[in-house]
Order: structure tokens, then sequence, then C-alpha cells
């Protein structure tokens, strides 16, 4: 169990609003007309789009939406400024000739370096990652799934778009996306891998909705899937491990 420093909490914590934002809009883009929308500033850097906010018992509420029930809470010293913006456009697919210059697959030591910096970025075990672009894509930076998620880590373009993801086809950013979406639910789920993994999957409102892993056939799978996988690298590591340091590996 990692144990992340209050600033690391803190970072996740507002990664966390933005992936529920992409969420959010991913599900609503259909039915809400163009408005107004708010651009708010962190003193600690980050921004987070509302659709308004309020003064709440001395704290500030930034709501998500057009009603009262979905916000989140700041104090009024973590708010560095406010700015009315229109909403987004909606994201367009990357240009064929982009996709054409990436190779579909990149090198295992590739692939390997950039998971490695995503998770010292996150502190997120790049074994995680590795697990959960191979369950996704199986290590296809071209890959789109029948609902439109593209790239390594399958980012639907709605929310490639609020992590601030440009082209989901360019390996690196679809890496940084996408470990941006999993450190902030982990966090959500106070580093419960099997919850953040089923809202990867199925979305956060799936599992608060069902308070647990969604009884859907995929999502359970799914989960199963990538944890097998990852407790299977690790042990994998750890026996290498063993073996260069000249511990006996037990018996089984």
């Amino acid at each position: 169990m990692r144990e992340p420093s209050l600033n690391q909490m803190l970072r996740g914590h507002c990664k966390f609003m933005m992936g529920l934002i992409a969420f959010v809009a991913a599900i609503t883009a259909a039915a809400v007309p163009v408005r107004a929308a708010e651009q708010v500033t962190l003193a600690n850097g980050f921004s987070i789009r509302c659709n308004h906010h309020a003064r709440v018992d001395g704290r500030i509420r930034l709501y998500l939406t057009a009603g009262e029930d979905n916000y989140i809470e700041f104090t009024p010293a973590e708010i560095a400024g406010y700015e009315v913006v229109p909403d987004a456009p909606a994201p367009v697919a990357a240009p064929a000739a982009t996709k054409a210059s990436m190779p579909a697959k990149l090198t295992p030591g590739d692939l390997h370096e950039m998971l490695a910096r995503a998770g010292n970025e996150h502190n997120l075990d790049v074994d995680l990652l590795a697990s959960v672009v191979k369950a996704e894509s199986d290590g296809n930076a071209h890959a789109v799934s029948r609902a439109g998620a593209q790239g390594l880590m399958q980012l639907m373009p709605a929310t490639a778009a609020n992590l601030g993801v440009q082209d989901s086809f360019q390996p690196d950013q679809n890496v940084r996306g996408g470990s941006t979406y999993l450190d902030a639910l982990l966090t959500r789920y106070h580093d419960n891998l099997a919850l953040a993994l089923a809202a990867y999957n199925a979305g956060p409102e799936a599992v608060d909705r069902y308070r647990g892993i969604p009884p859907y056939h995929e999502t359970r799978a799914y989960v199963a899937r990538v944890i097998h996988e990852y407790n299977r690298r690790v042990l994998a590591r750890e026996a290498l491990a063993r073996q260069q340091s000249g511990v006996p590996t037990a018996s089984r």
C-alpha cells in the first residue's frame, strides 16, 4: 500500500476532479447546449472547470453541473482566481498523418520507459500501469474501442480533452492522461485497486451507485484480468530480484 505525501494527495485530489469533470462532460455533451462555464485556478497551479461556484459556510463550493448536488469544496485560500469561459469544443479525431507517423506497437523498452516516467510522476507501480495497458490495448497505440476509446490506455475523447491530452494516439500523451486518471481514482477510493479499476472501466458514477464493483460482466472481467496480470508481473519481478541477489527461490 503506497502512502502518498500531503502534496501528492492534494495533487491527486485536484486531478481526480479533472477526471470526474471529464466523465460528466462525456455523458452530457450531447444533451446540454453550449453555455458559459467557469475556469477556476487553484493556488497550487491546477485548474478546474465548473458550472458555477458559491461560498457556503466559509468554504468555496465548485458545482460541476447546473444543480446543487454535485460539487467539491475548497478553502478560500486554495482558490487563486475565476474566469468565465465557454465550454470546450468537442474534441476532433487525430489526423491520419499523425497516427501514421507513430508505430502501432512500441518496443517493450520504449513502453517500459514511458510507463516508468508516468509511474514516478504519479507514485504508481510501473507494473500496474503495464497491466492496464495490456488489458486496454495490448500495447497498440492506435487501438480504438467500439465505444470510441483511443490509444494505449483507451481514453474517451472527452476525458482525454479534459486531462489535457491533445492527441490520444501519441503514446506519451495517452499514458500521461491515463495515469493521471488512474491516480485520481486511487485517491478517490483510498487505494482500493479493485474499485479504482472498476471506475476506470465503467465510470465512478457506476461504482458509487452500486457501492462497489458494478454487476457488469465486462467490468468484473476487466478488474480480474488487470489484477491477475499485475500479480503475475509483481511475482516475476520479485523472483528476478531474489535471483539477482542470490537468495534461493522458495519451492512450491
